[in-house]
C-alpha cells in the first residue's frame, strides 16, 4: 500500500510497450463501486473474493491474448493464500516495490481511499504481515519518490534487460535491411 505500483507499473508498461492492467481498477469498474465502498458495505472477505475473480480474469486475457502486461497488484493481493504459487505457475515475474515505511506512512496517511490505513501502528502490524509474502517476490527493487529511477531499476533486471536486448537486435537487423 503506498509504494507506487499504479505510477511504476504504467510508467514501465509504456517503456516496455506493454499492456498495463491496474486490477484494483478492474476490481471497481466490475464492481461499480469504490474499494473503499466495497470494504465499507459488503466488507473485507467479500472484497478479497472479487479480487480473487478478478486476477484470474486478468491473467486470463493475458493467456488468451498472449500479449506481455505489466499487471499491479493491489497491496493486499499478494498477500493473499495461494496467490504467490498461482502467479509462479502462470510464469508471472513479481517485483516488490520495496519502499521505506517513512515514505508509505507519509503517502497513505494523506490518502483517504485506503481501507486498511488506519493508523500508524495498524499500519506496521499490516505491513509486518504482508512482508513474508512480499519476500517471496522474484525481485525486489527499492522504491522512492522517483518513479522513473525506480523503472530503470527493473528494465535492468534479468528478464527485462534480456528482452529489451534481444529488442534492440531485432531493430538492428531489421535497420540492416532497410
Amino acid at each position: 500500500m503506498g509504494c507506487g505500483k499504479t505510477t511504476v507499473g504504467d510508467l514501465l508498461a509504456r517503456q516496455l510497450a506493454w499492456r498495463f492492467e491496474d486490477l484494483d481498477k478492474r476490481i471497481e469498474q466490475n464492481a461499480g463501486l469504490s474499494i473503499p465502498a466495497i470494504f465499507e458495505t459488503r466488507g473485507e472477505a467479500a472484497f478479497r473474493e472479487i479480487e480473487h475473480e478478478e486476477l484470474e480474469r486478468a491473467l486470463g486475457r493475458v493467456a488468451e491474448s498472449g500479449g506481455a502486461t505489466v499487471m499491479a497488484l493491489g497491496g493486499g493481493t499478494y498477500a493473499q493464500p495461494g496467490v504467490v504459487e498461482r502467479l509462479r505457475d502462470f510464469g508471472a515475474i513479481a517485483v516488490w516495490l520495496d519502499c521505506p515505511l517513512e515514505l508509505l506512512l507519509a503517502r497513505c496517511a494523506t490518502v483517504s481511499n485506503r481501507p486498511l490505513f488506519r493508523d500508524e501502528a495498524s499500519f506496521r502490524e499490516l505491513l509486518a504481515a504482508r512482508l513474508p509474502f512480499y519476500e517471496q517476490a522474484n525481485y525486489r527493487v527499492p522504491g522512492d519518490d522517483n518513479p522513473a529511477r525506480v523503472v530503470a531499476q527493473i528494465l535492468a533486471l534479468p528478464p527485462f534487460a534480456r528482452r529489451l536486448a534481444n529488442l534492440d537486435e531485432e531493430l538492428s537487423a531489421r535497420r540492416e535491411k532497410l
